[in-house]
């Protein structure tokens, strides 16, 4: 043997071997074997028997499940603040918990009533359908959806209803889905949309069933960007479209390696609030799209177009009726609406970018 390669998530070891750990650490286990370095984190102990039988003891373990609990703590922190949040937000914003879309040609002044805000999120909606090529036409539209990250239903609804579609939802929400399903009930959809709770890194879907992947605002709160994109791309039925808005930050520079710090600083604040693991770039959504052989990846940067959303918000917030029901909901939300400055001073500093990805999967 000359060399070797492992990963030591849950111990396990790869064989066979890997040049770029040539030569092998070997040092005298006391056991008849030897032991080699395989990698950061873990070791083998290696016993020849007539042919070399491997067994794999990480020098860290603990990192693996301190990882995973961390995950655990993150899905749980997002399911208890939509739990608590997603009340206050229908109450004064409806059932699209979701950007608006602002064409530059409009007056942003203009948009002083709710109701103009809540036109610009439906769209939103059919703005990122336009920019994928969605077709509406009977015999090439989109008859099965899946809504990844559906907050309370309001895409799925808009959309199962547009494409006359049967459309799934998941959240990590109870409360969520719950609501979800009330809406689609009191609206006359229950027999086209449904809803449950579901982690979007394991969704509970067949593979290749669905003709429209749809994640609108979910991705940034996934902590395994490259497994979120697997799943999107494993349901996708072949041919379908996958359309993906999410908040990224911005592409780094060719001679950047990183963030700067206090751009590092000010998006740790928001995760923080927020509950969102560490932010990419849109380049690097490409980049996963690209590694998944899907075809027709479109991106683009639509961060000004969403600009009069976040001071709508925070307005909102400092009305009566808003100010009463923040402080029913409790600390979660408050902490949340605390921050929102730093998402228009994220945007204004060129750090935060509104992106869509689209793409499709190859027939």
């Amino acid at each position: 043997m000359s060399g070797w390669c492992s990963t030591c998530e849950w111990g396990i070891m790869r064989i066979p071997t890997c040049p770029s750990t040539l030569p092998p650490r070997r040092t005298p286990t006391g056991t008849g074997g030897v032991r080699v370095g395989v990698g950061k984190g873990a070791s083998a102990i290696l016993l020849f028997r007539g042919r070399w039988k491997v067994s794999v003891r990480a020098r860290d373990a603990s990192g693996v499940y301190e990882e995973e609990e961390q995950r655990q703590r993150l899905k749980k922190g997002i399911a208890d603040f939509y739990d608590s949040a997603s009340g206050v937000w229908e109450s004064i914003w409806g059932e699209h918990m979701h950007h608006g879309f602002y064409h530059p040609n409009t007056n942003t002044h203009t948009h002083s009533l709710i109701s103009d805000h809540r036109a610009a999120q439906l769209c939103m909606i059919d703005e990122a359908l336009r920019f994928a090529h969605i077709p509406e036409d009977p015999v090439q539209k989109p008859r099965s959806i899946v809504d990844v990250g559906c907050g309370i239903g309001g895409s799925s609804r808009y959309l199962a209803r547009k494409f006359d579609a049967q459309c799934q939802g998941i959240t990590l929400s109870p409360v969520q889905a719950q609501r979800a399903e009330a809406l689609a009930a009191s609206q006359g959809l229950a027999d086209k949309v449904s809803f449950q709770v579901a982690d979007a890194l394991n969704q509970p879907f067949p593979d290749a069933q669905f003709d429209l992947v749809w994640s609108m605002e979910s991705g940034e709160h996934m902590p395994d960007k490259e497994k979120f994109v697997n799943e999107l791309a494993r349901v996708a039925a072949p041919g379908a479209t996958i359309i993906i808005v999410t908040w990224c930050h911005r592409d780094l520079t060719p001679c950047e390696e990183s963030l700067r710090p206090e751009e590092k600083h000010l998006l740790k604040k928001i995760c923080d609030a927020y509950y969102l693991p560490a932010w990419c770039s849109t380049a690097d959504y490409v980049k996963l799209l690209q590694s998944h052989s899907l075809q027709d990846i479109k991106a683009a940067d639509w961060s000004e177009y969403v600009a009069p959303f976040w001071p709508a918000v925070i307005s909102t917030a400092l009305t009566w009726k808003g100010f009463i029901s923040l402080l029913r909901s409790g600390w979660k939300p408050i902490r949340g609406t605390l921050v929102m400055p730093l998402m228009i001073q994220g945007y204004k500093m060129g750090l935060i970018k509104f992106a869509i990805i689209t793409c499709r999967k190859p027939l």
